[in-house]
């Protein structure tokens, strides 16, 4: 790429992980970006192919660590499709419940760095003074903050105890308090809206032609939500609203995560006042699954997670396919970055909330007798001086 080039990475403060942007430039306007992939091999889905269904569920939920539960949820839907393997109610209500807690932290952890960014640290400082709350909650549901070890194929590994219940809605009280007082600051404070609005604007028509998902999608008029459109554990038995907007700037990105924490908490009272009422286990006993494909989704704080899983009958998958939600949301940069002043160009990259350990691939070919392809350089690099020897008719 010619021109007057920015580069981003692979480590910068920007970053969360190591990833690579190049800026092109003209004066202060960046008229060009190019993504340099590849910094991250993690080898997931090859090691889940060598793992039981069980470890398969903790090796992806260290796929991220603030999705730490959203690929787990992916991946027993997905080994519970292969047999249609139902899951108790009382496990519904707790799936939801966890996988809510984890949209709470992750927007308030994007809220933070997203303060930090245009220079609101005390936006910065709040968003993660609130977040502690819940991974404390976290820890009275589970025992852990983070990888919290709750999804099993046919419910999950362990039950909320009720005693706790009224601890939990005392953090949802402080969270909805303080995510009131964000959202008015967000709405009243005319430096922010100033900052924000009309900055690196993501039409609907870009996004729905990037397939952008999540609120990237949501903040640019989509309507795309995993939790709607296809509504699983105890997703069809709570209420709450789908927050859509129609500017597609990182002012409505940042809003629509905002008023989607109101949302979750609100989801998650509804599960805490049934799990006073549904009583039963919380897991299916599942001893075998069977040969054949499954499919699991489930929208994650960054949008919609999916899992493929392909099984013979043994206790492992033979194939398993993760698609993250950055796979979708990160080249977006392409249509929302051009045009816009330098000085916006890292608020824009960070408003789609990118996880590149989610996304990064690295792919090993095989050839059809299933043996790797390799390229001996030195091979070539004779067999060409052979080929010369022969043309020359030299010995």
């Amino acid at each position: 790429m010619t021109g007057n080039n920015i580069p981003i990475g692979p480590y910068h403060p920007l970053l969360e992980e190591a990833e690579y942007f190049n800026l092109v430039i003209d004066g202060e306007t960046v008229v060009d970006i190019d993504m340099d992939i590849g910094w991250m091999h993690r080898g997931h889905e090859f090691i889940s192919e060598q793992k039981t269904f069980t470890q398969s569920i903790y090796l992806v939920e260290r796929i991220c660590g603030i999705c730490s539960t959203s690929h787990p949820i992916a991946c027993v839907h997905a080994f519970e499709d292969v047999d249609n393997i139902e899951i108790p109610e009382r496990a519904a209500y707790i799936r939801t419940l966890v996988g809510e807690l984890e949209r709470i932290h992750s927007h308030l952890l994007w809220l933070g760095l997203a303060g930090h960014f245009i220079g609101y640290d005390t936006v910065w400082m709040w968003a993660w003074k609130y977040r502690e709350p819940v991974l404390q909650m976290f820890e009275i549901i589970s025992g852990n903050r983070n990888h919290y070890g709750m999804m099993r194929i046919g419910g999950v590994a362990q039950d909320v105890d009720p005693a706790v219940i009224p601890e939990l809605n005392k953090h949802l009280d402080m969270i909805d308090k303080k995510m009131a007082m964000i959202a008015k600051v967000a709405k009243d404070d005319p430096v922010l809206r100033s900052r924000l609005k009309r900055v690196g604007v993501l039409s609907k028509q870009d996004a729905i032609d990037y397939c952008a998902v999540g609120p990237t999608a949501r903040a640019s008029d989509v309507h795309t939500d995993v939790r709607k459109d296809e509504p699983m554990d105890a997703y069809p038995w709570v209420d709450f609203d789908e927050i859509v907007l129609p500017n597609g700037d990182v002012y409505d990105k940042l809003v629509v995560r905002v008023l989607e924490t109101l949302e979750s908490t609100k989801i998650c009272r509804q599960c805490l006042e049934k799990l006073k009422t549904v009583k039963g286990p919380v897991l299916n006993n599942v001893k075998e699954i069977s040969a054949g494909e499954g499919l699991g989704r489930y929208e994650a704080p960054r949008g919609e997670v999916f899992h493929f899983v392909k099984t013979d009958g043994s206790n492992r998958p033979v194939r398993h396919k993760v698609r993250a939600p950055s796979y979708v949301n990160i080249p977006t940069f392409t249509a929302s970055c051009k045009g816009i002043p330098v000085a916006d160009a890292l608020i824009t990259l960070a408003s789609v909330d990118p996880c590149y350990c989610c996304t990064e691939r690295s792919f090993k070919l095989m050839d059809v007798n299933h043996d790797p392809c390799t390229l001996d350089i030195l091979a070539l690099s004779r067999e060409k001086t052979q080929q010369i020897r022969r043309e020359l008719h030299v010995d």
